[in-house]
């Protein structure tokens, strides 16, 4: 019998997998919130309910950004701000480094642990705010082959 995955491989697979249902076609993003080793809330990157996806109707680019897309981080804490979830002391496991925009939400939120699957233009900043905050960034590699091969040979 093979090794269970680790809390960090099973968060971010769930990130990996909220990434599955991004609608914008430039980049598929997921972010899982967890407080305490549960999942609190989920997110992808796509449009505000009710307006066109990028993937049917194209990017909306302004000074090179899809500005119709919400990002997956903040639809995150969207979805607690909805439900009355607190995500202070939270961790968040997203597909790729947050940029600075969500790392002031994050870091505003509460969120005291960004896990991170990409980096993508980390920015200066967002690193130094998080530092500042005494908050951490950790890149968790997710060994797709590894788990792959568990999935092949579980009773799933």
């Amino acid at each position: 019998m093979m090794k269970r995955i680790n809390w960090n491989e099973y968060f971010m697979a769930q990130a990996m997998l909220l990434s599955l249902r991004s609608t914008c076609s430039r980049l598929s993003v997921g972010a899982t919130l967890v407080k305490d080793n549960r999942i609190i809330a989920g997110g992808y990157n796509g449009a505000v309910s009710g307006e066109h996806h990028c993937t049917d109707h194209g990017c909306y680019i302004e000074d090179g950004h899809c500005i119709r897309t919400i990002h997956a981080e903040v639809n995150a804490l969207l979805q607690c701000s909805k439900n009355g979830v607190s995500t202070e002391g939270a961790s968040v496991y997203v597909t790729h480094f947050p940029c600075i925009n969500c790392t002031k939400a994050l870091l505003q939120a509460g969120v005291i642990n960004i896990y991170y699957r990409e980096n993508y233009r980390n920015h200066p900043y967002a690193i130094e705010l998080i530092e500042k905050t005494g908050a951490t960034a950790t890149k968790v590699d997710l060994d797709i082959i590894r788990l792959k091969k568990f999935l092949d040979e579980s009773s799933l």
